[in-house]
């Protein structure tokens, strides 16, 4: 790995201070390196300055300073690309970075020396369907929310899996994620926590109305379909909490298993389950 893209979140505390570390170590190694256009800007180095979707076809690597959103915004702009993505956490939880500030000189050697591992990550899409016609879609790395607005009524969901009925949901709305996803909104909701490498998709009511509504993991090739009712107007569907779409009485959204995944670096002693003790439930000597 000698061709290293670095891309940086400005808006997270200290992130420009670790880019411009991890820039000087980079190159003291005689790696080749390539900065996202904001970040070149910055440093003051526009001649290695390129556009993010560039990064596919001129690095091997790509290093991301930011927090979970950080990275699951990268995921989606890069997803289909093969590239693997090292995060390094400039932000609070950090659940899906893999290296530190503090161990930065350490994350280097190790990339650079190809001892990592690379863990395929599955996404979902998702469309909204209006009188038959696509009005809006998007790619999930983390999950696919349909929910009601600011108002406190409720929205109703009527699921239904490979043409199946599953269940009709009343409350704040569904969760439909990944297992990356199972660690963020789904299990503020009641999910459970779904092992990274299982293939399958989640199905979490936000707040259901009532005590028989449960988590369902479903298969990862299944096809969810889900009509969406309400006696108001304000609901939405939301990709990774990030981008956000309004959707009316009786669209129809069907998500499944998306054709691209995003590809994340990960040290190989280090477990899905260490990660879990330390960051969920603040066991730090694991």
């Amino acid at each position: 790995m000698k061709r290293i893209g670095i891309m940086m979140n400005a808006s997270k505390p200290h992130a420009l201070q670790v880019a411009k570390e991890l820039m000087q170590l980079l190159c003291e190694k005689n790696a080749f390196v390539l900065l996202e256009q904001d970040l070149a800007s910055v440093l003051g180095r526009d001649d290695r300055g390129i556009p993010l979707k560039d990064f596919p076809n001129r690095v091997e690597i790509v290093f991301v300073l930011g927090g979970d959103g950080t990275l699951l915004g990268v995921g989606r702009e890069l997803a289909g690309a093969k590239l693997p993505i090292l995060g390094i956490n400039t932000g609070n939880l950090g659940f899906l970075s893999e290296a530190e500030p503090e161990n930065l000189g350490s994350a280097v050697d190790r990339v650079l020396n190809n001892d990592f591992c690379i863990e395929e990550r599955m996404m979902i899409d998702a469309e909204c369907i209006r009188n038959g016609e696509i009005v809006h879609k998007g790619t999930a790395f983390n999950d696919v929310g349909i929910a009601k607005g600011s108002f406190g009524r409720i929205v109703n969901c009527s699921v239904s899996m490979d043409g199946m009925f599953l269940g009709s949901y009343s409350g704040d709305g569904i969760i439909v994620s990944t297992p990356t996803g199972s660690t963020a909104y789904s299990l503020s909701c009641g999910g459970p926590i779904v092992w990274p490498g299982f293939q399958a998709i989640l199905l979490t009511p936000i707040c259901p109305h009532t005590l028989t509504s449960r988590p369902m993991v479903l298969p990862a090739e299944s096809e969810l379909e889900v009509r969406v009712s309400a006696t108001h107007h304000e609901m939405g569907m939301t990709i990774d909490g990030q981008i956000g779409f309004e959707i009316l009485e009786g669209d129809l959204i069907r998500i499944r298993r998306s054709q691209n995944q995003t590809y994340l670096v990960k040290w190989k002693e280090r477990s899905f389950f260490e990660v879990v003790r330390k960051k969920l439930h603040g066991d730090e000597k694991g």
